[in-house]
């Protein structure tokens, strides 16, 4: 048999129990993290009855927890942001439940519709605001547990002025 791989199965692999690893209670690994957030993004029923959107201060509410990680439930008015921040150790999982998201990074700006997902490192810095006109639900998963956001200032982009020349 021709193939692109060198390594073959044969036969079932679920016939080989000890080959296969328990499922995990929790989340340990960025896909599994990742994963958690597409499972809760797909059942509405856990998580739609407790939004609720304020248009003074930006709405969250902790939805999960488990050992080492955290996840949170935000919703966004028109307008709200998150300014420009990072997430100090933590890693996480950004997912856009309801609406459209801007995320805007030093990279460049990106629209994330519902059913976006991003993945980011400790020490990622980013905004994320609602740029549209109707309101927008986010799920954010964090390991380990969101503990700071350091918020950041955004680097200008004027060109350094010219020196003066100097007279008597």
């Amino acid at each position: 048999m021709n193939s692109d791989s060198d390594l073959q199965i044969a036969g079932d692999i679920l016939e080989v129990p000890h080959l296969l690893q328990p499922p995990r209670e929790h989340p340990a690994t960025v896909a599994e993290f990742a994963g958690l957030a597409r499972s809760i993004a797909a059942d509405r029923a856990q998580w739609a009855h407790l939004v609720r959107y304020d248009a003074t201060t930006r709405w969250y509410h902790r939805l999960r927890t488990g050992p080492g990680y955290e996840v949170w439930l935000l919703s966004w008015v028109p307008g709200q942001g998150s300014g420009l921040h990072d997430h100090g150790r933590s890693s996480g999982v950004l997912t856009v439940l309801d609406g459209t998201l801007t995320e805007r990074t030093e990279r460049g700006t990106r629209a994330l519709a519902a059913g976006a997902q991003r993945v980011f490192a400790p020490g990622y810095v980013h905004e994320v605001v609602n740029d549209t006109l109707e309101p927008a639900v986010s799920l954010h998963v964090y390991f380990p547990g969101l503990t700071e956001m350091p918020m950041h200032t955004a680097p200008t982009c004027e060109a350094p002025a010219e020196p003066r020349p100097v007279t008597a």
